[in-house]
C-alpha cells in the first residue's frame, strides 16, 4: 500500500477473532513494532517510542472486533518496508504480510532564488518496479522543460526556478492497482508581484498610480532600482517616487506617481539583488484620458488609452448623487465613444468611461460635462441684473445717509451770519434817525 510522508496510515490485519488474543506486529530487519498479550498488556518497539509518545497503536484490538489493524502516525520515509501481523487462531499462528511504500516530494534547494536551478524529487520508499509517476502543479498538469520523447517516468526534475514554479507540487504514483500521492509547497524567492514581465498598470490622467515591485516576504534586496526604458535611454519622470514610506515592508519596493501625466506612459523596470542574484521585472504604465468634441449643441466624448491590447470593451456610465450624498452609477452606453446630440442642463455632471479586459475591469477615466452655453448666458444675465439692483440700493442708502448728515451742519452754518435784508433794514433806520426830513409821509390813496 502507498502512503504520503507525514500523514497517517492504517495497516490492515483481519484477525478473525472475537476473543482476546495475542497479537504481534513486526517489520523486516527492525524487530517488533507493537504487540499485545492476551491479558491486554501492550509493548512498543524502542524506535516507535519517542519522548513518551507512541507513533503506533492498534485502535480496535481491545474491542474484540476481529480487526487487528495497526495505525502509524506521522509516517516517515524510513517507515517504508515489509510488515507482518501475527496472531493465534484455533491453535494456529497466522501471519499476514504487506508492504508499506512511503511517497515524499522534496526540493533542493528548499527555497531557491528565481533564476537558480532547482531539483524537484518524488521518492517512493521502497520504490516498486514498473511504477509510474505524474506531476501536477497548483492542480494543473506539468510538462518538464526538457521532457523525453516518448515520455518516461521522471522521478526527478531539473528546472530553472521562477514564479511559475511556485506553489503546490504533487506527484501521483501508480503501482498495479494501487495509487498514492504526495504533495509539498515550493517557495521561489524573488519578485512575487508582479508575477510576470510586461504586466500592465492602468491610470487616468491626473490620478495617482502605483507600479508594483514586491519581493518575497522576509527578503531584503540590496541595490533596489527603478528605471524607465525609452529608446535606448533610461530616465525617471519628475513626478516619479521610488522611495518606500517608513511603514512599508523592506521587501516592498513599489514606486508611485502622485499625479499621472500623459507623458508618463511607457515601460518601467524594477530590480534588486538577492543573495548575489540580480532580479528584475518590467511593468508597463498605460495612461487613460478622455477627449471631448463640441459641434453646435452636440457633444462627443472619446475614451483614449496609450495601449489597448488588453481592452475588450468600453462602457460609459453617469455618476450622480442623491440628496443624502449617496453615489449612484448608471450605465448609459457601450462603446468607446459617447455622443450627446442635444446637451441640456440635465446632462451636466460627471461621466466615466470604464474599460474591461478578459480578467474584468481594468480601469476608468472620468470626464465632467458643464451646462450648455444658453444656460450660462441666462445665468450670467440674471447675475448681472441682480448685481446692478444691489449696487443701486447700496448707492441710494449711502446718498440718504450723507444727505441726512450734511443738512443740520448747513443749517448751523447759515444761522452764524446776518442776512443781507437785515443789514439794509438797519442802515435805513440809522439814516431816518439822522435826518427825519427824509422820511416819507404816508398819504392815503385818493380815489
Amino acid at each position: 500500500m502507498l502512503a504520503e510522508s507525514n500523514s497517517q496510515v492504517l495497516l490492515p490485519c483481519d484477525c478473525n477473532s472475537s476473543s482476546s488474543i495475542a497479537i504481534t506486529w513486526t517489520k523486516d530487519h527492525q524487530g517488533t513494532v507493537w504487540r499485545q498479550e492476551r491479558s491486554g498488556l501492550q509493548f512498543w518497539g524502542s524506535r516507535w517510542l519517542q519522548k513518551g509518545q507512541q507513533r503506533v497503536r492498534c485502535p480496535r484490538c481491545q474491542l474484540q472486533a476481529g480487526d487487528c489493524g495497526l495505525r502509524i502516525s506521522d509516517v516517515r520515509e524510513k517507515d517504508g518496508g515489509r510488515y507482518a501481523c501475527k496472531f493465534q487462531s484455533g491453535g494456529q499462528i497466522i501471519t499476514r504480510r504487506l508492504v508499506l511504500r512511503v511517497i515524499k516530494v522534496s526540493f533542493y534547494p528548499v527555497a531557491p532564488v528565481a533564476g537558480v536551478h532547482v531539483s524537484i524529487n518524488c521518492s517512493v520508499t521502497p520504490r516498486p518496479q514498473g511504477a509510474t509517476v505524474q506531476w501536477r502543479v497548483n492542480n494543473g498538469s506539468f510538462a518538464p522543460s526538457s521532457g523525453a520523447s516518448p515520455p518516461t517516468p521522471r522521478w526527478s526534475l531539473q528546472e530553472k526556478a521562477s514564479v511559475r514554479l511556485a506553489g503546490e507540487w504533487m506527484c501521483v504514483v501508480a503501482s498495479g492497482d494501487a495509487q498514492g500521492r504526495a504533495s509539498a509547497a515550493l517557495t521561489v524567492r524573488g519578485i512575487v508581484h508582479p508575477s510576470r514581465d510586461a504586466t500592465k498598470v492602468y491610470a487616468a490622467v491626473g490620478s495617482g498610480a502605483t507600479l508594483p515591485c514586491v519581493f518575497s516576504p522576509g527578503s531584503n534586496p540590496s541595490k533596489p532600482t527603478w528605471q524607465k526604458l525609452q529608446a535606448g535611454s533610461l530616465w525617471r519622470p519628475a513626478s516619479f517616487s521610488s522611495s518606500p514610506p517608513a511603514s512599508q515592508p523592506a521587501w516592498d519596493h513599489s514606486a508611485r506617481f502622485k499625479e499621472t501625466a500623459l507623458e508618463d506612459e511607457g515601460t518601467y523596470r524594477c530590480g534588486g539583488v538577492v543573495e548575489g542574484h540580480s532580479l528584475s521585472r518590467k511593468v508597463q504604465l498605460v495612461v487613460a484620458t478622455s477627449e471631448s468634441v463640441t459641434w453646435k449643441k452636440a457633444l462627443t466624448l472619446t475614451c483614449q488609452l496609450t495601449d489597448t491590447s488588453e481592452v475588450t470593451r468600453y462602457q460609459w456610465v453617469r455618476v450622480t448623487h442623491d440628496a443624502s450624498g449617496k453615489r449612484r452609477v448608471e450605465t448609459v452606453q457601450e462603446g468607446k465613444n459617447l455622443r450627446v446630440s442635444d446637451v441640456s442642463h440635465g446632462d451636466a455632471g460627471e461621466w466615466a468611461c470604464r474599460f474591461f479586459g478578459e480578467r474584468g475591469l481594468l480601469g476608468n477615466v472620468t470626464q465632467g460635462i458643464g451646462p450648455p452655453l444658453d444656460f450660462w448666458k441666462n445665468h450670467v444675465f440674471q447675475n448681472l441684473v441682480l448685481a446692478l439692483q444691489r449696487s443701486f440700493i447700496t448707492l441710494r442708502k449711502r446718498f440718504f445717509f450723507l444727505t441726512s448728515c450734511s443738512f443740520p451742519m448747513q443749517r448751523k452754518r447759515i444761522l452764524q451770519y446776518t442776512t443781507l435784508e437785515s443789514i439794509l433794514h438797519a442802515r435805513s433806520k440809522e439814516r431816518e434817525a439822522k435826518d427825519p426830513s427824509r422820511v416819507k409821509k404816508w398819504t392815503p390813496l385818493q380815489t
